[in-house]
């Protein structure tokens, strides 16, 4: 399932990457022409072209202006589903998350992608090892923004998070990002179907120690559980595989803080108590 989507993936930037190569050549320019005139790097041109790195939407509006496409790449690109937008390993979670009628998040490292800023995503991605380009990580932050449009959608689905609290005290991008971080997490959050808790440090016993976990439930009521870890990721389907994780949940919502002390908590933290 996780290798299928990730295949027809790449086949998605691969015809939008070959559609390009066809503009260039038909304004008889080479790669190199092309990079010096769009400001790029000759091996952006290049990855774009092979599929290798999606087209943004402002980077596809300069090539149709470059090649005189009238418009036909930012077209292409704006019609793209979210789920065809992320270039990265999660595409089993993205292709369900956006039609979800519930999602439920237990989180151990990281502020939820769902609730993130953009200065703490490009922070995080900063931080990662290998590095990632600067190209790159910027599309994959914008990807991950989309990603939140799901919260605007006329029924949009139940959402609970479950945050260490250690998540909380990790200084990503610096004291201003948390603040503005903590800021939207309870700003996404005041809506009546959704909310979060906040895991306490010295929490034992601990249902979650296991690692991290998302649980969606589809418009067909099915229920699924995406686990991820480093760069492998499982999208998991089985009905009693499942349900092991959502007792799992159901346990860790009670043993976190309750979902008022949590916003106090956060309060706190922005010196707001």
């Amino acid at each position: 399932m996780h290798s299928g989507k990730k295949n027809r993936k790449v086949g998605t930037w691969q015809a939008v990457g070959s559609l390009v190569a066809h503009y260039r050549r038909r304004a008889r320019m080479t790669q190199e022409q092309f990079a010096e005139a769009a400001s790029v790097h000759v091996d952006t041109v290049g990855s774009i072209e092979q599929g290798r790195l999606a087209l943004q939407p402002d980077r596809a509006e300069q090539f149709d202006e470059l090649l005189e496409t009238g418009g036909a790449l930012a077209v292409l690109v704006a019609r793209l589903p979210v789920r065809d937008r992320v270039v990265q390993f999660a595409q089993g979670l993205v292709e369900h998350e956006q039609e979800a009628v519930g999602i439920l998040t237990y989180e151990t490292q990281m502020v939820p992608g769902l609730l993130q800023t953009r200065e703490y995503c490009l922070a995080a991605f900063d931080s990662r090892y290998p590095s990632l380009g600067s190209e790159t990580a910027e599309q994959w932050v914008t990807a991950r923004m989309d990603r939140q449009l799901l919260w605007r959608r006329e029924h949009p689905p139940v959402g609970h998070f479950i945050i260490e609290e250690s998540v909380l005290k990790r200084q990503v991008g610096g004291p201003d990002v948390m603040r503005k971080q903590f800021r939207q997490i309870l700003e996404y959050t005041k809506p009546v179907h959704m909310s979060f808790q906040i895991m306490p440090m010295d929490q034992m016993p601990h249902a979650g120690l296991a690692g991290p976990m998302t649980l969606l439930e589809t418009p067909e009521h099915e229920r699924l559980a995406y686990l991820e870890v480093q760069r492998a990721s499982f999208l998991v389907d089985d009905p009693d595989e499942v349900c092991d994780y959502h007792h799992k949940y159901g346990m860790l919502r009670s043993q976190a803080l309750s979902p008022d002390k949590s916003v106090r908590l956060l309060h706190g933290l922005l010196g707001e108590s």
